[in-house]
């Protein structure tokens, strides 16, 4: 049997390691399964040689996630339609450390999303960083590298991420006027309301996964996110049978960002992620891959915040 002691220390570490593995890997299940090898490692290693456990863990669960890394690059290029991360819910432990705008940032949609472009060592080292503030000497440890080399490496992940937009930090009662005022233009039937609140080079990018259709590649512009909304908003029935029947409409907080969730018979089908910026909504993110809303699922069984925008819908 595992012993308590040597258990406790792990379980002391299990939301810092869900967080980094959900950063590094953009998918809430895989990190989580990464956080369980990362577990039988600890049980199956002689403890008696390992000094920190923290660091130890650490770089196990790290390398885990670099290997997972390129496997997963290998999978998406033959992913059907767009690939988005996985969303979570406010609350959720994987989201991790949200002390400074850089912590937050780093979990949001649109910077996950952003974060493919990097190699699996420079995903690694800005996460390390930027999220978690490891010092470069300790991150260089972790990798094998040098401190040098570790630095070179961030700046060249940070120039990768550089955005010009200022994102907007929002708590709940501003995620829900948000949402409510997205889905009140939506549904109005005028596209120029929509528009008001899109920045001019808004995007719409829609992850069904090959399970539900929806958007084979990004479509882009104000008026052009603006007329699709409108239309899908207004789905026929047959499209809204697909799934589960009409839904019900929740605001909510997803990686830091406003949520609309589409929820039929108690289970999620769909969110779409407001990426709200200073200039207005930059992007929204519609997932309806129902593998990609497992997670979500799980929270929504005991989400606190589930009063349906009813009175828009």
């Amino acid at each position: 049997m595992f012993p308590t002691r040597e258990a406790d220390l792990f379980e002391a570490s299990r939301a810092r390691l869900e967080a980094i593995a959900y950063r590094l890997l953009g998918s809430a299940g895989d990190a989580e399964d990464a956080v369980q090898e990362t577990y039988l490692r600890w049980q199956a290693t002689d403890r008696e040689y390992v000094e920190t456990p923290e660091a130890w863990l650490t770089k196990v669960l790290t390398n885990l996630c670099l290997n997972q890394l390129d496997s997963a690059r290998a999978r998406r290029e033959i992913y059907v339609g767009q690939w988005l991360p996985e969303p979570v819910l406010a609350g959720g432990a994987m989201l991790g450390p949200a002390d400074t705008v850089e912590q937050r940032h780093s979990v949001s949609i649109a910077m996950l999303t952003l974060m493919e472009r990097l190699t699996a060592k420079e995903r690694a080292v800005y996460v390390l960083r930027e999220a978690f503030g490891y010092p470069h000497h300790e991150i260089a440890d972790l990798l094998d590298i040098t401190e040098a080399n570790c630095q070179q490496i961030y700046r060249r992940a940070k120039q990768h991420l550089s955005t010009e937009r200022a994102r907007i930090e929002v708590d709940e009662a501003a995620a829900r006027r948000i949402v409510a005022e997205f889905l009140a233009a939506a549904v109005s039937g005028q596209t120029e309301r929509l528009v008001a609140l899109l920045t001019d080079d808004a995007a719409i990018i829609g992850d069904g996964g090959g399970f539900v259709a929806t958007l084979s590649r990004p479509l882009l512009g104000a008026e052009r996110v603006a007329r699709f909304v409108r239309l899908a908003i207004k789905s026929s029935n047959g499209t809204w049978n697909t799934l589960g029947g009409k839904p019900e409409m929740f605001a909510a907080i997803a990686n830091g960002m406003p949520a609309l969730v589409l929820v039929s018979e108690d289970r999620i089908v769909g969110i779409a992620v407001l990426e709200v910026t200073v200039d207005g909504i930059a992007a929204v993110h519609g997932l309806v891959n129902p593998d990609k809303l497992a997670y979500a699922n799980r929270q929504w069984a005991t989400y606190a915040q589930r009063e349906p925008l009813a009175e828009l819908w």
